[in-house]
């Protein structure tokens, strides 16, 4: 175990029951907390458990021993709900190796079966990576499992051998994987399920600050909650007034003659820490906050009450929660509708966006089966709601605003597996040019918060679309209509040639096919067609065209193999003695109507986006704008398409030796604190350690050196040619085109090089990497990059000068999987890989392949990789090879894929002092 230079961050753990802990390191001021832990606070049984063999010890001396500082063999955490600690797990280096510690284990007796053990665990097992432990070992009794349930819960082997009278326990922390990455997140989804269920099915509610004032918020919830037939217990709480509106008001929390599961609390910012204090202490289970502007005092304390009480949070600035479910029927929120009851589960960041949301869905009829406004975020997010989707049993479509996200990785995770079951859709926020940030390499630049949001979307199967508006577009069409084919073959149908031709047009640009009609079916549809109508795609029947014609039109392309959705188009007209609607109406009642989706364009309805209402109860989306329906159908053929590819394996390079490029960092930040960009030669030991295919390069450092190298790499190059390329270690970017010499033959030609580089003004070289010149290829770039909020970022584009274009590129966040490799490969922006000669492979593909998996996998193993350009691969049909990389480390712990993290600090107002 190498020094620890920084304890490990301090983070929030749901336990098994729901209740929230804080786990942080152990530090001097803790020890009366151990003390009273290990000596007071544990069965005779739970410390014979705990000091078994090589760990067992009094509990005084034990608590000296881990709250005494920081040593680089030893690594304690202790678990905290409120000020009470209830766990405590540590290791400690054994001499043996130096890369085994031995791992001892403490949970209060009160707290036993609560999920304590597990969260503790897994944030020692974090810790312990970071500081090269690859294996945990402990003695135990032949009896005891205790040990064991924690790893199995973090999908980690365990192993066990007989020895000295008990069992040896052995855990290999190297041995996890995506399988071990799923348990930490079913783990972590089960308690907060249980968190939740206060929140959303609560047996009693309380408002706190309800007014006796009509049209204020605290008397607009109070009174939704009562009149939308809540079932369990209600208490408005208001120490200045009597009654509320008929109800008993009650003048404080201590007074009420219950304890309420759920607080929501309407009262102002300067009073929400008090009042939150007060329901912990009085037993309340979640809260909902719809006071905005907490100042960092207040925001800080809220949440220090919530954790303390194990609490969960909506808010603040929400605008409140609604349960439409029979056994609950709780609407806790002051929007201007009244939700209604159904199957669409809805969270929202933005308390406008929600109200707009809740207003479309219930004027199309679509029904609710929770809502959440999200507000500030503090504690519970989108990626808890899509848990509770997922195992309600009543949610099948989610919808989704969200601005941020605390943990990428668990949401991706946790959407990844929810939009297998049920259709998920958001509104991407925040895409404007406006968010790009300043970058060191092009990898970086083309990594822009656009890229990295597209990238979490395509990967989870989450449909993101652009608007609200759009939004409801598309749930109002997967809520009615059956997915279409992944082919996307549309027909459009229209009795008019103009309204037929923008509607093909909105099809085209939104990514959907018009095939060509097939000749039989063409002819089929020109025989119940009036005379002069038009059988190709988009087809017009002219508006002379009669219901019956109509009727059998749509039929028959709605049957055929040809055509996976269809777009009819109507436009009313003094020729038919129906509305435009009728023959619509009539149409769904057939069986053809469950077959493929079907979208209406009715431009004389009065609203964007209707339904009508089939005889047999079925509901058609309506819209008056073709690019509204035509970007429904593509949203619907993307799901189809998600749907159709099967789950998918992690991407892995051919060769790896992790421990060798974790040494390498090690040694680097060691020598470099504040981090850096690695030298050439550094850098290609670093690739080569993924295998990672780098151009043969020599480091010189002065002239001689210089024409050696040239000399002995010369044969290596295209047409014996070499390249001279300028070191200059300030250098972020790769060398410019002026700090490059190329094509180089001969040592007089290489002397020459390299003084004229040598003496530019303010070249401050120190010294010139020679390569062979590699043979002409298309130019691409791969690279790495990390993201403060999503994590790390596999970018593949076009190299060289295209590299200056963001927009040609491709992304995937880290791991990567086989199917995120394929899609990289294939839908680079604006150039497809050219094909190889007489019919091999594209150029360089087996090798690309293999450069995105090294970097997924180094970007895994690595969390000090800030930056890495791989700038440019040269690709061939005979291979890849690149020709130059910058990797740039920075002194960072491990990027922790399911760390909570709250808006505010969870610790007490005063900061603890380690």
């Amino acid at each position: 175990m190498s020094a620890i230079h920084h304890p490990p961050a301090e983070a929030e753990a749901l336990l098994a029951d729901g209740t929230t802990a804080v786990i942080r390191a152990l530090v001097p001021a803790d020890r009366d907390a151990v003390r009273d832990l290990l000596a007071a606070r544990m069965s005779e049984a739970g410390r014979r458990l705990r000091f078994l063999g090589a760990t067992r010890r009094d509990p005084l001396p034990a608590a000296d021993r881990l709250c005494g500082g920081t040593r680089p063999d030893l690594l304690a955490l202790g678990a905290w709900v409120g000020e009470e600690l209830v766990g405590e797990a540590d290791c400690e280096l054994t001499a043996a190796d130096g890369r085994t510690a031995e791992l001892s284990l403490a949970v209060a007796e009160a707290w036993h079966h609560r999920g304590v053990a597990t969260p503790l665990v897994e944030r020692l097992v974090q810790a312990a990576r970071e500081r090269g432990v690859t294996a945990f070992e402990a003695d135990t009794l032949t009896g005891n499992r205790t040990v064991h349930k924690p790893f199995s819960d973090l999908g980690l082997p365990v192993h066990r051998r007989l020895a000295r009278g008990g069992i040896r326990v052995r855990v290999s922390l190297d041995e996890s994987d995506e399988h071990s990455l799923q348990a930490v997140d079913r783990r972590g989804g089960t308690a907060d399920l249980a968190g939740l269920a206060a929140l959303l099915r609560p047996r009693s509610v309380a408002v706190v600050g309800a007014s006796r004032r009509p049209g204020s918020v605290g008397h607009t919830v109070l009174r939704k909650i009562r009149e939308g037939g809540f079932t369990g217990a209600l208490w408005a709480v208001n120490p200045y007034a009597g009654r509320i509106g008929g109800e008993i008001a009650y003048p404080g929390l201590a007074e009420l003659p219950g304890t309420p599961e759920l607080a929501v609390l309407a009262v102002p910012p300067a009073v929400v820490p008090g009042v939150a204090r007060a329901c912990g202490a009085a037993g309340v289970r979640a809260l909902v906050v719809l006071a905005s502007r907490l100042d960092a005092d207040q925001a800080r304390e809220l949440m220090y009450a919530c954790r303390r009480h194990g609490m969960r949070l909506v808010g603040p600035n929400s605008f409140g929660i609604a349960q439409t479910a029979p056994g609950v029927r709780l609407d806790a929120e002051f929007g201007g509708v009244v939700p209604l009851p159904g199957t669409a589960g809805v969270a929202v960041q933005s308390g406008g966006v929600g109200i707009a949301l809740l207003e479309r869905l219930a004027w199309l009829g679509i029904g609710v089966s929770s809502f959440v406004s999200l507000g500030d975020k503090y504690d519970v997010s989108g990626n808890d709601l899509l848990q509770w989707w997922e195992s309600d049993g009543c949610t099948d479509l989610a919808l989704l605003h969200v601005e941020s996200f605390g943990s990428p990785r668990a949401f991706s995770s946790t959407a990844r597996r929810v939009s297998r079951t049920l259709p998920v859709l958001t509104v991407d926020a925040g895409r404007s040019a406006a968010g790009r940030r300043g970058a060191a390499s092009h990898t970086a630049a083309a990594a822009t918060p656009t890229v990295t949001r597209e990238a979490l979307f395509r990967q989870t199967g989450i449909t993101a679309t652009r608007s609200v508006a759009e939004l409801v577009d598309t749930a109002a069409l997967l809520y009615a209509q059956p997915l279409p084919a992944e082919r996307g073959a549309v027909a459009v149908l229209s009795n008019a040639g103009g309204i037929g031709i923008l509607a093909a047009d909105a099809c085209a640009e939104a990514g959907l096919t018009l095939p060509t009609l097939p000749a039989d079916l063409a002819a089929a549809l020109a025989e119940v067609l009036p005379a002069g109508a038009s059988a190709v795609n988009p087809v017009d029947t002219t508006a002379e065209v009669g219901p019956a014609e109509l009727r059998a039109a749509i039929d028959l392309l709605a049957r055929s193999d040809a055509v996976d959705a269809l777009l009819l188009c109507l436009v009313p007209t003094a020729l038919t003695s129906c509305r435009a609607e009728e023959p619509v109406r009539a149409l769904l009642d057939g069986p053809a109507r469950r077959t493929i989706p079907l979208a209406a364009v009715l431009v004389s309805q009065e609203a964007p986006i209707c339904y009508l209402t089939c005889a047999d109860g079925g509901l058609l989306p309506s819209y008056t704008d073709p690019d509204a329906a035509a970007h429904a159908l593509a949203h619907a053929r993307e799901r189809a398409r998600w749907l159709a590819e099967p789950p998918s394996p992690l991407a892995e390079p051919d060769t790896v030796d992790t421990a060798a490029a974790r040494r390498l960092v090690d040694t680097f930040l060691a020598d470099h604190p504040r981090g850096g960009r690695l030298d050439p030669s550094t850098t290609a030991d670093l690739l080569d350690c993924y295998n990672l295919p780098m151009s043969a390069s020599i480091m010189a450092v002065d002239e001689y050196e210089t024409v050696l190298a040239a000399q002995s790499l010369s044969r290596l190059g295209h047409d014996g040619a070499i390249v001279l390329k300028a070191y200059r270690p300030e250098s972020a970017r790769s060398p410019a085109q002026d700090a490059v010499r190329t094509g180089l033959r001969g040592d007089a030609q290489v002397r020459a090089a390299y003084r004229e580089l040598a003496d530019r003004p303010g070249a401050r070289m120190a010294g010139a990497v020679v390569q062979p010149m590699a043979a002409p290829g298309l130019e691409l770039l791969a690279g790495v990059v990390q993201d403060p909020v999503f994590g790390p970022l596999v970018v593949l584009g076009l190299g060289g000068t295209a590299a200056d274009h963001p927009d040609a590129r491709s992304a995937r966040l880290v791991p990567l999987t086989e199917r995120d490799l394929a899609g990289m490969l294939t839908d680079l922006p604006g150039t497809p890989l050219p094909p190889g000669r007489s019919g091999s492979p594209p150029p360089g593909l087996p090798g690309l392949r293999q450069v995105l998996a090294g970097l997924s996998r180094m970007a895994a193993d690595l969390p000090q990789l800030a930056e890495a350009d791989l700038n440019p691969l040269i690709a061939r049909p005979d291979g890849l090879l690149c020709v130059d990389a910058r990797i740039r480390l920075e002194p960072r712990p491990s990027f922790d894929p399911y760390l909570r993290r709250p808006h505010a600090p969870a610790t007490t107002p005063e900061a603890r002092q380690p």
